[in-house]
């Protein structure tokens, strides 16, 4: 899912990654609580360990005051069950200012679905959709086995769970209010599809 062209901001623990990911950071963020402060001459935003945005957010507020419009967040999912779900709304908060955000990790692909529509191809084991904030009305899902017309799915009843492209086709999805986070599983998590990113 990584590109040449991409700007990589590295957080903090992140720095952990970099071997495998054979990729220099362009920048630098973090308080250093979770790994060492590396001596190099790339770009650093050092921060005070105590304060009210994770790293991920200063990171990602950074990105947007430098213009960037499309996002792809690694390692922010998994772990700490607490970062997972500030991630998770650090993709609600892009999506309001109007970015394209993706969470991956190694068992599926997340972004937030609200005004335009989104589709899924059958390259995917399964693919849920789930309510994080608010009632997400006027569902609708094409191409799959559980299809949905006119649906609604509050945050206290998540009945989108692992539904499944047809197979040969693309599922689409959209909705006329609320905002919905899109799951696609990857069939076997050693082997993320190509059409992922």
């Amino acid at each position: 899912m990584l590109r040449p062209d991409d700007f990589f901001i590295f957080c903090d623990g992140g720095l952990g990654h970099l071997p495998a990911l054979r990729a220099k950071p362009d920048l630098i963020v973090g308080d250093f609580d979770s790994h060492a402060r590396p001596v190099t001459d790339t770009e650093t935003i050092v921060l005070p360990r105590e304060k009210d945005d994770t790293d991920s957010v200063y990171a990602a507020r950074e990105a947007v005051r430098r213009g960037f419009g499309e996002f792809l967040l690694l390692g922010a999912a998994g772990g700490r069950i607490d970062h997972t779900l500030g991630n998770l709304g650090l993709l609600l908060w892009l999506e309001e200012r109007g970015k394209k955000a993706v969470l991956a990790d190694d068992y599926s692909v997340m972004e937030i679905v609200s005004r335009d529509e989104a589709e899924i191809d059958d390259s995917f084991a399964y693919f849920s959709l789930l309510n994080i904030s608010g009632t997400a009305r006027g569902i609708r899902i094409t191409g799959a086995k559980y299809p949905l017309e006119d649906g609604e799915i509050p945050c206290d009843y998540q009945f989108g769970v692992s539904n499944e492209v047809l197979p040969g086709q693309k599922a689409r999805v959209s909705l006329r209010e609320g905002r919905l986070l899109l799951v696609r599983v990857f069939p076997d998590p050693t082997t993320p599809p190509e059409s992922a990113g």
